[in-house]
């Protein structure tokens, strides 16, 4: 075991050892030797002598009072993603689900499903092509439509 630093704080030595700051500060003292603490700044610090103490401890799982010590895993770690069972091609539901939010995120908070599909429609645009070309497509559609509709001229004053 090398340790690099002359000095580390009780967070970073709890971090080497794999444990939570709070596991850590439970066992010290009983499995884990207590830190010296700077007499100027009043923190507390691990020299390098203390690090491999922790670190051998944390290896044989026997503290310094000789006791067998028991840890715990730190926070979840990641784990290897399950495959899914579900199928991986898209359906017609999410691709107008991404084709909406695009939509929304150009201003167009209004448009509904039925709108969409009617754009598709007109336009003749499959849902597997390019799906940038088909948002710029159906926008470019819908904004027409609005810009073509009767003005009600009560609201336009």
């Amino acid at each position: 075991m090398c340790v690099e630093k002359s000095a580390i704080s009780v967070s970073e030595m709890a971090k080497m050892v794999g444990l939570s700051r709070t596991r850590f500060y439970q066992l010290v003292g009983s499995a884990f030797p207590y830190p010296i603490y700077d007499l100027a700044t009043r923190r507390p610090y691990y020299p390098p002598e203390l690090q491999e103490i922790c670190l051998e401890v944390r290896r044989t799982n026997r503290g310094i009072d000789g006791k067998p010590v028991l840890f715990h895993r730190r926070g979840k770690e990641p784990s290897t993603p399950k495959p899914s069972r579900r199928k991986t091609t898209p359906t017609h539901d999410s691709r107008y689900r991404e084709l909406l939010d695009g939509l929304r995120s150009l201003g167009m908070a209004g448009v509904t499903t039925s709108d969409l599909e009617k754009a598709l429609k007109e336009l003749q645009m499959p849902l597997n092509q390019d799906q940038g070309g088909v948002l710029r497509a159906v926008f470019l559609k819908l904004k027409h439509q609005d810009t073509s509709a009767p003005v009600n001229k009560k609201n336009s004053k």
